[in-house]
């Protein structure tokens, strides 16, 4: 179990345990209640992973302060609609990345320890992968979620419009000035590669085809999109056969259970060893009934749950296609109005009198032209950022399906080996068992004998000597009769054949 242990350590998010979500308050009453969480961040040590010893980050591209070197720890409560207005303001200001899925929401039961206490590991989960996540680490939200007091991410939480990035701008600088020693630790990732972007620039060249403008990378994304709908398809399809595996691990649960009360029964029924070694056949049953629950629960939390998870990854790379896609839409459709606005210009400069409308057509196209700018340099951003994220994402997988598939064939040789442990245990009890015909064996020289239809008790049979003309028969005390195939027989041991 220790490398099992070992393996799962490995994950990314283990490394920034620095940030935990803890002690669950509900408050308010009726249709306003809600559970609020302390989000805390606690003081760290630079971490030194191998991913950072390779490629250290350029000092330039680092935020203002030292973000390892905090002196305190900071803690704030937020709710479930926070953490939820974080995820969307990460999707809005990383446009591209693959953010992190929170958990869903429940409308019933959502107050229940045991789903709160679920809730509260996957809200710590995500949190954890954003602090490692080489897209986000240092999005401007995050920071203010981690260390703005209540009324300061509230009023952040709920502008809107243009007005909200310098919001949030504000805050950040305001953070900064208040808590440089407390800052928020975090797993600073590899430098990104910004030259490629600039040469993304420099080479690209767009065209409109169709009703969506082209790009040199657009053979690579429709490749990328094939990929991810059939990886889609084919984890869905596991995450099936994994529901259907701990489901039967719990049918089998209950089967032992049902079975162990069976043999429990009958070993009552029966007074002699053999009643005792029926029982204990029944308790091992019973005992074995809990040990595949157990496995039934260990199943779901290291085969099912990390399916599920992945199954969401997989919906988030989808997602941060679909942002590209909409960069791609807005930049199609501001090269359109741009190329109206010139057709509309050059008409205007051709018709005498029209000076006045000619110029403000010449503005207009000027503030076309640089939305235009603009929205190609977004559009370039966000697809160099997907083909980062995809590559990082092929690379995790096969980490996340090597660590599940090894989880998983250890928690079955465990299993097993308990069976086998058990059932072995037993093994000698039941032979310990003497039988009637154990016990009669070399004190009985003749008579009849017969086979008792349970379990291989033994009861021998005399044939009256004081009448031998006769069919009767005296049995031994106490007197059966062996049923076979519905009809009363006996066997002669001397002769070898019924009569």
């Amino acid at each position: 179990m220790a490398s099992a242990t070992a393996i799962r350590l490995t994950k990314p998010e283990d490394s920034a345990n620095f940030i935990s979500v803890s002690d669950p308050v509900q408050h308010s009453e009726g249709m306003n209640k809600y559970t609020a969480y302390r989000v805390e961040v606690r003081q760290a040590e630079r971490p030194q992973t191998q991913e950072i010893l390779q490629e250290q980050p350029d000092p330039a591209q680092q935020p203002t302060e030292d973000i390892f070197h905090n002196t305190g720890t900071t803690a704030v409560l937020r709710r479930y609609s926070d953490f939820l207005w974080l995820y969307e303001r990460l999707q809005r200001e990383r446009a591209g990345a693959i953010v992190p899925p929170l958990p869903s929401k429940q409308a019933v039961s959502r107050f229940s320890a045991s789903f709160i206490e679920e809730r509260r590991l996957k809200l710590e989960q995500f949190l954890r992968r954003v602090a490692v996540h080489p897209e986000l680490y240092d999005a401007a939200c995050l920071d203010v979620f981690l260390k703005a007091d209540d009324i300061t991410f509230h009023t952040a939480k709920n502008a809107k419009g243009p007005s909200h990035d310098l919001i949030m701008s504000g805050m950040m600088n305001q953070s900064m000035n208040l808590n440089q020693s407390m800052t928020i630790p975090t797993v600073v990732p590899p430098k990104a590669k910004k030259d490629k972007v600039k040469k993304w620039f420099h080479e690209t060249k767009t065209s409109i085809s169709g009703d969506l403008v082209r790009s040199p990378d657009d053979d690579l994304f429709e490749e990328i999109d094939r990929y991810i709908d059939g990886l889609e398809k084919q984890m869905k399809n596991v995450q099936t056969q994994a529901s259907g595996l701990v489901k039967k691990g719990r049918e089998v649960s209950n089967g032992l259970f049902e079975f162990g009360l069976a043999f429990n029964v009958l070993g009552q029924s029966e007074a002699d060893a053999l009643g005792g070694a029926l029982s204990q056949m029944g308790q091992t049953a019973d005992g074995l009934s809990v040990v595949s629950a157990e496995h039934a629960e260990r199943e779901m939390a290291q085969f099912e749950e990390p399916i599920k998870d992945y199954v969401k990854t997989i919906q988030a790379v989808k997602l941060a296609l679909q942002r590209r896609h909409e960069k791609r839409l807005t930049y199609t459709t501001h090269l359109s109005e741009v190329n109206t606005k010139r057709t509309n210009l050059a008409k205007l400069r051709a018709m005498p009198g029209a000076e006045a409308k000619a110029f403000g057509a010449e503005m207009s196209l000027k503030r076309g032209e640089q939305k235009v700018d603009i929205a190609r340099d977004e559009f370039a951003i966000v697809s160099q950022r997907v083909l980062r994220e995809v590559d990082r994402f092929k690379r995790e997988k096969a980490d996340a399906m090597k660590r599940t598939v090894l989880d998983y064939i250890t928690l079955q040789i465990e299993y097993n080996k308990k069976m086998e442990q058990a059932w072995a245990a037993l093994l000698p009890r039941l032979e310990s068992v003497q039988t009637n015909n154990e016990v009669l064996d070399g004190t009985q020289g003749s008579g009849i004998s017969g086979m008792a239809p349970q379990f291989g008790t033994e009861i021998t049979v005399h044939p009256a000597e004081q009448q031998p003309q006769s069919n009767q028969f005296h049995l031994n005390e106490p007197q059966h009769m062996l049923d076979v195939g519905g009809a009363v027989q006996y066997r002669d041991n001397s002769a070898g054949f019924p009569m």
